[in-house]
């Protein structure tokens, strides 16, 4: 593991403070989940937006879809669960 060093406002610090009171824990822990939570959230907005850009080039058709159409398999309405 590195250390680094970070310049963080005062407001920002004292609420890292009161979250790792509560959540008994530390800055450094916490900083590393917030920063994997932060790049697991950027890896899933990139993902999202290359499946649009992805819809957009070849956009899905409602034929696309008619081969399972008659493989649906509604059950029986009066069954009980």
């Amino acid at each position: 593991m590195r250390t680094i060093q970070m310049t963080l406002d005062d407001k920002l610090v004292a609420d890292v403070d009161r979250a790792v009171k509560k959540l008994s824990t530390n800055r450094s822990a916490f900083t590393r989940d917030a920063l994997r939570a932060s790049l697991d959230q950027l890896n899933k907005t990139q993902l999202e937006k290359k499946h649009q850009q992805g819809y957009k080039r070849h956009p899905v058709n409602q034929s696309d879809f008619n081969d399972w159409h008659d493989e649906q398999v509604w059950g029986d309405s009066d069954a009980a669960w």
